[in-house]
């Protein structure tokens, strides 16, 4: 099977990197030969990257944890968001605001304020606005619905963060490391690797490279999701004995009922025990 994807990452163009006046030297590992002044990126650590990055996400999502990918750039935005909505998790890809993980409570207020426009919305309340105001509101709605939209579900931070371009969205990766989020990072030889956890090299400009890569990453999060299922799922409680009878009857007494008294009614007596009481009672 890794044959069969290593041909694909080929033929999407995965090998192909910058030029090599634009390489950063800790790439260097990465890096197969070079061909004229272009670097050619040895397909052997794209796969390694991407098997450990998969790992990683089944291990993210098992946990309960969402994952959050990021991928601003006109070839990745598309890519990022089908990828995001084929797992169910969660994207940005029109911009990353400043802040957005390290000042969640933040985002959060402003989704609920989206909330509330399109509450107005709906009832009819926007419209009966003035036509100034009414346009100052729906402006507000559309800016935060297209930074905002892809995270509109995510009530808590992210496990894990999947980034396109490391070099672009160097500011969600910075967030993420000093929230101490794991990130994953798909980076083309003017990158460093040093920025990400898992680093994925592969050519970052291809939209074929970056769709395969994705699609990858998602079967890995549909893994986890069922394995999150799996552990999710009711076990019968254990019954647990009382040791203080086992206790007493090693210790050859019985244990005593405490609280109960029997209250015998004073109609049901015996005949035999009324007539033995009036024997004794005879003089002798």
């Amino acid at each position: 099977m890794a044959k069969n994807l290593a041909q694909k990452l080929i033929n999407a163009g995965v090998h192909f990197g910058h030029g090599v006046s634009r390489w950063n030297p800790k790439m260097a590992l990465f890096i197969f030969a070079k061909r004229g002044n272009i670097h050619i990126i040895d397909v052997k650590e794209t796969l390694k990257g991407l098997l450990i990055a998969k790992k990683l996400l089944v291990e993210v999502v098992s946990s309960g944890k969402d994952v959050v990918f990021v991928g601003t750039k006109r070839q990745a935005q598309k890519a990022v968001e089908s990828a995001a909505d084929r797992c169910g998790m969660h994207y940005v890809s029109q911009r990353w605001l400043g802040g957005m993980l390290t000042n969640f409570r933040t985002i959060r207020s402003r989704l609920q304020r989206l909330q509330q426009l399109e509450a107005m919305q709906e009832d009819g309340t926007l419209d009966n606005q003035s036509k100034k105001q009414a346009s100052r509101l729906k402006r507000e709605m559309r800016k935060i619905t297209a930074n905002l939209q892809g995270i509109r579900n995510m009530s808590r931070l992210p496990g894990a963060v999947v980034a396109v371009d490391v070099k672009k969205e160097f500011i969600a990766l910075r967030e993420a490391k000093k929230l101490e989020i794991a990130t994953i990072g798909i980076l083309d030889t003017d990158s460093d690797p040093d920025t990400v956890d898992v680093a994925i090299p592969a050519n970052d400009d291809s939209i074929r490279a970056i769709e395969l890569i994705l699609n990858e990453l998602t079967d890995a999060v549909a893994i986890g999701k069922t394995m999150v299922s799996v552990r999710q799922e009711p076990q019968r409680p254990r019954r647990v004995r009382s040791r203080r009878t086992a206790l007493a009857r090693v210790g050859g007494s019985e244990p005593q009922t405490v609280g109960t008294v029997e209250h015998t009614p004073p109609q049901t007596v015996d005949s035999a025990s009324q007539e033995g009481q009036t024997e004794r009672q005879e003089p002798k």
